[in-house]
């Protein structure tokens, strides 16, 4: 989530001779007895890497998707200006065993000053848009003119997800708009650490979005929280129930994961 600037169960960190890519059998309860974790290719950010997964089931469907990095991408990452709230995004491409889950590629931003709300969300975080529109629909959305109309375009009240609301200024070019959970803990007084973000344009929901401070990964969390879940939905996905933020301390490496996917029309 950003306001109009420019340009993370039981699952292992994989060696880095699987990072670029490849699969890792294991036990998860998230799978099943036996799942699958297939890799998309490797990204450089700050001093380490990212790079997404999908974990599939023994029957081949998709029970997990997100994105795993090394503790050192916490390191090296560029830093605030003086100029306004930046955002710096890096595409993830997903790997190919994702195809059928209905996400396109992950847009992994780093937000070294936060963005608005001021004192909710001005604090160096992760943005982490699970995308179900691809590159060439992103660049078609401006946020601005009539186009900010149309990003702020309210949904029918069955695609709205639960306890969520569309706010007007929320819109951002090559995103859309931004509906929120007004009883999450940093609209109530308390710190923003992670929450679960739902994007929208024209009235359909087009991605899906953990948000996590950076001061919170630190701490090596291990954390999940249920996603509140629309009657409708406007595109055919595998949709989470669940969203988790963890540390890996036998790899040194994090995973902010969508799970226990559920397949919807």
């Amino acid at each position: 989530m950003s306001k109009r600037s420019s340009v993370m169960g039981s699952i292992g960190f994989v060696t880095s001779s699987l990072f670029l890519a490849g699969s890792l059998s294991f036990a998860s309860p998230t799978g099943g007895d036996q799942s699958v974790i297939y890799n998309g290719p490797s990204m450089k950010i700050g001093e380490g890497t990212a790079h997404t997964f999908v974990n599939l089931d023994a029957a081949g469907k998709p029970v997990a998707i997100g994105v795993k990095f090394s503790e050192s991408a916490l390191r090296g990452l560029p830093a605030a200006s003086h100029q306004g709230p930046e955002r710096y995004e890096y595409r993830l491409n997903l790997p190919e065993e994702a195809k059928g889950t209905g996400y396109d590629h992950v847009g992994f931003d780093w937000n070294p000053a936060g963005h608005i709300p001021d004192g909710v969300y001005d604090t160096p975080h992760f943005d982490v848009h699970f995308y179900l529109i691809n590159e060439a629909e992103r660049n078609f959305i401006t946020a601005v003119g009539n186009d900010a109309d149309t990003a702020n375009r309210q949904p029918d009240a069955p695609h709205m997800p639960k306890g969520y609301v569309l706010p007007p200024g929320t819109e951002t070019p090559r995103m859309g708009s931004h509906a929120i959970d007004p009883s999450s803990g940093e609209f109530n007084g308390k710190p923003f650490t992670a929450t679960f973000i739902y994007g929208f344009y024209d009235g359909r929901m087009i991605f899906l979005e953990p948000m996590v401070s950076q001061a919170y990964l630190e701490a090596r969390p291990d954390f999940a929280a249920a996603v509140a879940a629309p009657d409708e939905y406007s595109l055919q996905a595998y949709y989470p129930t669940q969203y988790r933020v963890r540390y890996d301390d036998q790899e040194q490496g994090f995973v902010i994961s969508l799970e226990n996917l559920v397949s919807k029309k």
